[in-house]
């Protein structure tokens, strides 16, 4: 019959078209205010009244077009004080992968009970293959950020045996995390890099990725990118939303203990 397949022959495979990557939304969080990236490091967002942004608030209006977000708690980082109480509230809304400059595989846990879907260990502060094996056998819920200036490791490559990002992807694939973020700082991606990196497995692209790069993005095979929430923010604030405060907000909304939550900071 007219139009019939031959006898015998198989049908064409179906072909599934490639997935778009995914944008993810980068909250910088330090003494439960918004930070955002500054020329000499984070500064705090402020609304058109000069007010600090509630990151509640700032979640709530993420929410409806973002499934996940990317923490990165700058008092764990800097002080190796993750936020704790404050995670766990965001994390009611949206699912969260938290970076808190995790050192040791203990600090792991205390992120994951706090109500991270995962949390983000980086080559930048994880002392080497040891101690990630020791996170994962803690945990699979792990995120491995590998932090680059230009073409090679930012810090501890000789720590990991390498300078080289690939490698340094294979050695922690080859440990357990599958999914990697590789964060370029103060240059932009290299995508070459980036290609090669995403062809073994799930890969984000942080750091300096910006929306607009979203097409390179899909040509190397990337997962998706992580961006920083200053445009976004700047929108806002021409339009006084989200809603401002002046101190952090206790993270558990409880005003009757919003006095004594200042007076620790």
């Amino acid at each position: 019959m007219s139009g019939s397949a031959p006898s015998g022959s198989r049908p064409l495979p179906s072909r599934t078209p490639p997935v778009a990557p995914a944008l993810i939304p980068c909250l910088l969080l330090r003494g439960g205010h918004v930070y955002v990236p500054g020329p000499d490091g984070p500064v705090p967002a402020r609304t058109a009244i000069k007010a600090n942004f509630d990151p509640f608030e700032v979640v709530d209006r993420l929410a409806p077009d973002y499934s996940l977000l990317y923490v990165v708690d700058l008092d764990g980082i800097a002080r190796a004080d993750p936020q704790l109480d404050y995670l766990q509230e965001l994390a009611r809304d949206i699912s969260l992968w938290v970076d808190a400059g995790i050192r040791s595989s203990d600090q792991v846990i205390d992120i994951l009970v706090a109500g991270a879907h995962r949390v983000v260990l980086s080559s930048a502060y994880l002392r080497g293959p040891n101690a990630l094996a020791r996170a994962w056998k803690l945990s699979t819920e792990l995120v491995f950020e590998v932090e680059m200036t230009g073409a090679r490791l930012t810090r501890s490559a000789g720590e990991w045996g390498t300078e080289d990002p690939a490698e340094l992807a294979r050695i922690v694939r080859a440990a357990g995390p599958d999914h990697l973020v590789v964060s370029p700082r103060e240059t932009d991606p290299d995508w070459e890099v980036v290609r090669a990196i995403a062809s073994a497995g799930p890969t984000w692209v942080d750091g300096s990725f910006a929306p607009a790069e979203l097409p390179q993005l899909q040509e190397t095979g990337a997962r998706g990118g992580i961006f920083h929430l200053t445009d976004l923010l700047r929108e806002w604030a021409r339009t006084a939303e989200p809603a401002p405060e002046e101190a952090p907000r206790n993270a558990t909304r409880d005003d009757e203990t919003k006095n004594q939550l200042n007076e620790d900071e």
